[in-house]
């Protein structure tokens, strides 16, 4: 029996005394949360934002984590010092790590260990401290928020302001749970449109005090407090467009010091709203379906696939890369579509009767159904149209993107939660048609649609990990930003001696998010909303 997950557990992160790699400036840390699912290899979960110039990182960004009674969970925290854009952390310097179970954090609830190298010596002094909190609410606070005459904090130009929330534990500690863009160079800044988990903000209690900190960003870390106030979503929650929540932002050291001292600034709460979010589950046991799509590289840099050294040769035992890819990502997602009929596409390769190249051919090459039965059935047109194509090129994937999109574009205008498309698109190679591609996924962001693009053989796939836009920084040709991160890129490699599940793990860990994202931003309920039972 499939183990039950308990509940939700929400995980947050502070560290002390990090080692300072930069020269001239201090470290640039970011948390790295790693999986081991069976005592092999780590895998990484998610990661936290970069905190500029901190030796003493408080991450905003929170782990939301399946927390499994009957299971022994093992993860790793491992802290980067950041000074590239890369996704790859290989070659940024690593501060330290800790290792530890769930189950240790949970009972424990704040657990605060020494950072230590890989060879088991002490990190220096750095420390990292894990807060665990159970997360039994799913209701959010959307808020929109802007200031006014804040007070001049720079001494050429003007402030850089950004607003922090904390709640109080019943310790009386203050933990920040948001904190929001920085506003360059602007004394009245309108910040972007946002959203705090209840519970996450106040415990979900409508009286507990909410403490609201505005800073001047500053370069090196050095953040100057330029005033804050205390409230309560009893108050906040009374602000409407039309009569503003209004806070004196005021700095207690100032007000001492001086006998006319009024404020350093108003911040204005224009709106805030109490909603329920839906959950990934809420869609699914709604009657949401995934339509699972799966696109193939058959460009002739995989070689000749009569050759053992080809990615397309299908080994004595009867596996490739390719098709352990589809099996692998295919088995799990094959359970959330009712009729298990799924469109398979190959691209790059010279197709019968005129041998034309295509870069959207039916695996079956019948256009008019390209519907394989099952995994199985995807497995079968595979191997049936190897022998039949020459492989030839370039690498195009717009074409198959757009094929899916055009599906997830009729869908949409159904205004209903009833459809979501995933695309896995598996390659050897580089993007030959990149500026169409990024056309292609910055369209259909706006569509219910996911891409899992799996990496396979030894290609340098630096070039592709863009496409994965995890900090909104994918654009089109044109300078269109993607209005979701619909991509999830991974190389094979990384799996070639994991468990078997290890791959579907990684690849499919965004997909829930993506749904519930697109879902929600366009407001719709699950087509049988259950939390209407």
């Amino acid at each position: 029996m499939a183990a039950q997950c308990v509940t939700k557990v929400e995980l947050t992160i502070s560290c002390n005394n990090l080692l300072d790699k930069d020269v001239g400036s201090k470290s640039d840390p970011l948390c790295v949360l790693l999986h081991n699912t069976s005592g092999q290899q780590w895998y990484e979960v998610d990661r936290t934002e970069r905190v500029k110039n901190s030796l003493n990182p408080k991450f905003a960004k929170r782990f939301l984590i399946d927390y499994y009674f009957e299971l022994v969970q093992k993860f790793k925290f491992g802290i980067y010092d950041i000074d590239n854009k890369t996704i790859d952390l290989s070659d940024d310097d690593f501060l330290g790590e800790f290792e530890c179970t769930l189950g240790q954090i949970v009972s424990s609830k704040t657990l605060t260990r020494p950072l230590m190298f890989k060879n088991g010596k002490p990190a220096g002094k750095g420390s990292i401290t894990i807060t665990a909190e159970e997360v039994k609410d799913n209701r959010v606070v959307l808020f929109e928020i802007e200031a006014r005459k804040l007070e001049n904090k720079d001494f050429f130009g003007k402030s850089d302001p950004f607003l922090e929330f904390h709640k109080q534990t019943s310790e009386g500690n203050w933990v920040m749970v948001h904190r929001t863009e920085v506003i360059k160079n602007n004394l009245n800044p309108v910040w972007k449109p946002f959203k705090i988990p209840l519970n996450s903000l106040c415990y979900s209690d409508m009286d507990k005090t909410i403490k609201v900190e505005c800073y001047d960003y500053d370069n090196d870390g050095s953040h100057d407090l330029i005033g804050s106030f205390l409230t309560t979503m009893s108050k906040l929650k009374e602000a409407s467009r039309s009569s503003p929540a209004e806070f004196e932002c005021v700095n207690e050291k100032k007000r001492q010091k001086k006998k006319s001292y009024k404020n350093s600034g108003v911040v204005s709460v224009k709106h805030c709203e109490i909603i329920v979010e839906c959950t990934f589950l809420d869609y699914i046991m709604g009657g949401c379906q995934l339509n699972f799509t799966v696109g193939i590289d058959f460009t002739g840099s995989n070689g000749d696939p009569r050759s053992p050294d080809s990615l397309h040769f299908i080994s004595p035992n009867g596996v490739n890369e390719y098709l352990t890819a589809i099996w692998s990502v295919g088995m799990v997602i094959q359970d959330y579509d009712a009729d298990k009929m799924f469109p398979a596409f190959g691209f790059g390769a010279q197709i019968p009767p005129s041998f034309q190249v295509s870069h959207e051919f039916p695996l079956n090459f019948n256009p008019s159904n390209p519907f394989c039965a099952g995994i199985q059935g995807i497995i079968d047109a595979y191997r049936a149209c190897l022998p039949q194509i020459k492989l030839y090129g370039p690498t195009n994937f717009s074409p198959i993107i757009n094929h899916v999109a055009k599906l997830a574009g009729a869908a949409a205008q159904q205004q209903t939660a009833s459809q979501y498309f995933v695309l896995l698109i598996i390659t050897d190679g580089v993007i030959t048609d990149l500026d169409a591609t990024r056309s292609a996924i910055v369209n259909a962001a706006k569509l219910p649609m996911s891409i899992i693009i799996v990496g396979v053989g030894g290609a340098d796939f630096s070039a592709m990990e863009f496409l994965d836009g995890d900090n909104g920084s994918l654009r089109s040709p044109t300078g269109e930003p993607a209005i979701r991160d619909i991509v999830q890129f991974v190389p094979f490699r990384q799996f070639q001696s994991a468990p078997k599940e290890a791959l579907s793990q990684c690849v499919l860990a965004e997909v829930p998010q993506q749904v519930v994202n697109y879902f929600s931003t366009y407001k719709l309920q699950p087509p049988k909303n259950p939390a209407a039972k």
